[in-house]
């Protein structure tokens, strides 16, 4: 009966509060007035979407004629290195970062891929070294599957064109060969 009387008193205490870890989640629930991520959107309808080159030399637009681009893909110097620049033209959350998933063409490449803002939007955007071989995905004939966390999943469908690209851009990394320095003319001998 002493033990009855000693352990009442416990247990009609433990009987007035709710559990501790519902308290607890309650108290320190945090309104930091972010809205966190965006909801994931879509995988675009890619039907009768083709690559086009752009008004800018060494650009490439993916997406359907007369509509928004859904892809574009860049030749670009930046220093000594040529580089591939790409752009997913899908609302980005602020100064998101996220991987770029390219496979197709017997190839899975992940490159990084960053929101950049533009204006007032932000959108995915990238850029790599043209010489790494993960952009052989890029130069088959076979169409290639674009996928970023949150911006659905692109269907390049099948073109030369982003091949092309790639090659052309990889071109002026390349060294002057010697068969092309030996083919310019010598300067004529003195005959002194």
């Amino acid at each position: 009966m002493r033990s009855l009387v000693r352990v009442l008193p416990i247990v009609l205490l433990a009987a007035c509060k709710p559990p501790a870890s519902d308290e607890y989640v309650e108290r320190t629930r945090i309104d930091s007035g972010a809205e966190g991520p965006s909801e994931p959107i879509d995988s675009p309808d890619t039907e009768g979407a083709i690559w086009a080159p752009a008004d800018t030399d060494g650009r490439l637009l993916y997406g359907k004629p007369g509509e928004r681009p859904l892809f574009a893909l860049e030749c670009v110097v930046q220093g000594t290195e040529p580089m591939l620049a790409y752009t997913r033209f899908a609302k980005a959350d602020a100064h998101a970062k996220a991987v770029l998933a390219l496979i197709g063409n017997s190839h899975v490449a992940r490159l990084p891929i960053d929101a950049k803002r533009h204006g007032e939007v932000w959108r995915w955007e990238g850029a790599a070294p043209v010489a790494d071989p993960r952009w052989d995905v890029m130069t088959g004939r076979r169409e290639v599957e674009a996928t970023v966390p949150g911006a659905g999943s692109v269907i390049l469908n099948p073109s030369a064109l982003p091949g092309e690209l790639v090659e052309n851009c990889r071109a002026l990394a390349d060294p002057p060969s010697d068969e092309a320095e030996s083919s310019e003319p010598s300067p004529p001998e003195d005959p002194a």
